[in-house]
């Protein structure tokens, strides 16, 4: 049986100061890292016993820093992978939310919405935010550990539950499963049948 515990990291700077996210390598706030703590201990009453785990994270600061505390908290290393970052917003990350909404052109209603372009420069589309995560969640289920966390952001958790439930990448231009910060999406994959679960999708009973 495979579990793979999906963890959006909890609240950073970007989000109290109303700046984009993206690759903008904001940190975790007080609070935020309170709720850290409390996604580890979530994960610790998760977790089957003695039983070996490892986490991938990635590589931005308020991931890294959430995926440190959980680490600390099960006493297992983490390994970063960028593809596990959040969407690129190119020349807008960092910048007023309001900026990037002056000029952010909403994908159509049909045809192409995956190459769509967005309007602000340096900024990354669907398809290459899903391919790398497509990606990433391939290189994760190689390995023969059963239990196992990632760390990622609230957009790129979208593309990884498709990946886990075989949706074809071209066709996630139409997907999104809302997830909050600091939650856990839990999936699970048996080992007779190999059918694959979404168990839990944006639990956050352990924040509150």
């Amino acid at each position: 049986m495979r579990n793979v515990y999906v963890v959006t990291h909890p609240e950073a700077t970007h989000h109290v100061d109303g700046l984009v996210g993206g690759w903008f390598d904001s940190d975790l706030t007080d609070s935020g890292l309170a709720q850290a703590a409390k996604i580890a201990e979530a994960l610790v009453g998760r977790l089957p016993v003695d039983a070996p785990v490892e986490m991938f994270s990635s590589d931005l600061m308020r991931t890294r820093r959430t995926a440190d505390i959980i680490a600390k908290r099960l006493c297992i290393d983490v390994v970063l992978d960028n593809d596990l970052r959040e969407k690129s917003y190119g020349e807008a990350g960092g910048r007023p939310q309001a900026w990037l909404d002056e000029r952010f052109i909403p994908p159509p209603a049909g045809g192409e919405r995956m190459r769509h372009d967005e309007g602000v420069s340096g900024a990354e589309t669907k398809w290459q935010q899903a391919v790398r995560a497509y990606a990433a969640l391939d290189r994760i289920l190689r390995s023969r550990i059963e239990n196992q966390i990632v760390v990622t952001h609230g957009g790129t958790a979208t593309f990884l539950i498709a990946a886990w439930i075989g949706m074809p990448v071209h066709a996630a231009g139409f997907v999104s499963f809302r997830v909050s910060s600091g939650s856990i999406t839990s999936l699970r994959e048996d080992d007779f049948f190999h059918n694959r679960e979404v168990v839990h999708l944006n639990d956050t009973a352990h924040l509150t």
